[in-house]
């Protein structure tokens, strides 16, 4: 089957690309590596340099790699710059990704999977978190992703594209050779291994007084390639609709930093700083769904695992892919 991989140059996007491929996928790459890194994309996959907000380019190529299926990962994805210049985030997350679902209608493309977010639900009513939950989000980020997952039921009643969108929670870990290096680091595992490198002097605790067992945030981790995975198991006809991908266990910012601490042998330095608004105490996923209609099971849900695979990453490219 040919793929086509929005945003197949960025972390989550370049690991589910290796993987695809290991699985016997030919893969087309789109992506204009304002986020993503060149070096990132794995060599045997077409890439195509372009950006989903010019119209024609993605036709063409949607076109021309006679996508089957199309995995949709290109997006901007942080949360505090959304609530400082929302206009991005619905343009480049909403508008563009207009472009790429009418060039898959256009191209007759089968399956669209969406790269979708638990940030959709806001601060939820309860744990875990299961997709019947009401989604009311706190920030354009998780706007724009709900406002896409509304439009892809619109094209699938109209257009008949089948369609699944995962709703993550939060991608951690890396595989040997892909792994996390954003230009603005705002995830807790990258920049606490920052300071085990010694590219930082410590890292920072938003909160204390949560109520938590430790009084910090507690959210579910669940590695890159069991997100990878995922994906590919929804590919065949028939496995659509929505689905939560997480772990379903809940670790504290302190407990990452203790479990970093072990993994890389090394003291790491933590300042507690006032909490930032809109983060919820508790976000855990019920992933049932996906493990029963999907037939996912993770295969690395260890909190350990997840960061001895982000630490081995680390320790081969210290400069991410600046290198």
């Amino acid at each position: 089957m040919n793929v086509l991989v929005t945003g197949g140059a960025g972390y989550i996007g370049s690991v589910c690309v290796e993987q695809l491929l290991n699985a016997g996928y030919r893969v087309t790459v789109f992506d204009n590596l304002s986020e993503g890194h060149r070096a990132a994309v794995d060599e045997r996959a077409t890439l195509v340099v372009g950006d989903l907000a010019d119209r024609q380019a993605i036709m063409d190529t949607v076109q021309q790699s006679q996508a089957e299926a199309i995995l949709h990962f290109a997006a901007n994805a942080l949360v505090g710059e959304s609530m400082t210049n929302p206009s991005k985030y619905f343009r480049n997350n909403v508008a563009a990704g207009l472009n790429l679902l009418d060039a898959a209608v256009a191209a007759g493309v089968r399956k669209f999977i969406f790269s979708s977010t638990c940030a959709t639900y806001g601060v939820p009513e309860r744990l875990p978190m299961t997709e019947d939950l009401p989604q009311r989000p706190v920030n354009p980020y998780g706007e724009s992703k709900l406002m896409f997952e509304k439009i892809l039921q619109w094209y699938h009643q109209i257009h008949g594209l089948e369609f699944a969108a995962f709703r993550y929670f939060n991608a951690a870990g890396a595989s040997e050779r892909f792994g996390e290096h954003h230009r603005i680091e705002t995830h807790l595992i990258p920049n606490v291994l920052k300071v085990a490198l010694g590219q930082r002097d410590s890292c920072d605790i938003f909160g204390t007084d949560y109520p938590t067992p430790d009084g910090t945030c507690i959210r579910d981790y669940i590695h890159v390639i069991d997100l990878a995975e995922a994906h590919i198991l929804a590919l065949p006809p028939g496995r659509a609709g929505f689905f939560n991908l997480g772990n379903g266990d809940g670790y504290s910012v302190r407990q990452v930093i203790q479990t970093c601490e072990r993994v890389t042998g090394k003291s790491i330095k933590a300042i507690e700083k006032p909490r930032r608004p809109g983060d919820p105490p508790r976000l855990v996923a019920g992933a049932e769904k996906a493990r029963r209609e999907l037939g996912w099971s993770p295969k690395y849900p260890q909190l350990e695992k997840i960061v001895q695979s982000a630490w081995d990453w680390h320790r081969k490219h210290p400069q991410g892919y600046a290198a």
